[in-house]
């Protein structure tokens, strides 16, 4: 379970069902943004990314393909981030694919501008994502990746998931539209601020 900082320099614990409902929101969030991506035909960065382009191309769709694709990288976060984190993002990524599978039948969105549901589809996987983190509980692929590359060859983890992001958006564009790869990129500015701004150190206090 993820140790939070209060503001008086003492600790405290995410309980058990914490961490479950934590988990189940960070999902149908991450879930809801790839929905919107889907629907416009957007990729991102990641397995994620690469599931999506892997169904805009005309094979498997998402939540099988987000699935699958993160099988070959449980073995290194066992190594690396212990069998506590392995099992939490195990439960996450089935959690995302099946949601993913499921909101379709639940909501049904007819249309959608594009710019919009960059921004708006980036920003909710970027909170789902953040709730995640704060669970200690990741989507798993890339970033174990990443991090399993710097451990062993020193490889800045950073530029790695940077370079393999870039490599997936770069493949979009063999087969979107460039309007679409465009907007992709503005879809994952939007996720990463997110992240960037609300994901740091004595930010997340759990006082008022």
């Amino acid at each position: 379970m993820t140790q939070m900082t209060i503001g008086t320099g003492a600790t405290n614990r995410h309980r058990l069902y914490e961490d479950a409902l934590a988990m189940l929101l960070g999902a149908m969030l991450v879930s809801l943004g790839v929905v919107l991506y889907a629907k416009a035909t957007l990729v991102t960065g990641g397995l994620a990314g690469l599931a999506l382009l892997v169904e805009a191309a005309g094979g498997p769709s998402f939540s099988a393909g987000f699935f699958l694709l993160n099988l070959p990288f449980y073995l290194l976060a066992l190594q690396r981030l212990g069998r506590g984190y392995t099992l939490r993002t195990f439960l996450a990524v089935a959690l995302v694919s099946g949601l993913s599978w499921a909101t379709p039948q639940l909501i049904r969105i007819e249309q959608i501008d594009p710019f919009y549901a960059a921004i708006a589809g980036g920003s909710l996987m970027g909170i789902g994502m953040l709730v995640l983190f704060r669970h200690r509980t990741g989507l798993g692929g890339v970033n174990v990746l990443a991090a399993y590359l710097q451990e062993r060859h020193g490889l800045r983890a950073g530029w790695v998931q940077l370079g393999i992001d870039a490599a997936i958006l770069a493949a979009a564009a063999l087969v979107l539209p460039l309007d679409k790869v465009a907007l992709s990129l503005v879809g994952a500015v939007a996720l990463n601020l997110n992240l960037a701004i609300n994901h740091k150190p004595g930010r997340y206090l759990g006082v008022t």
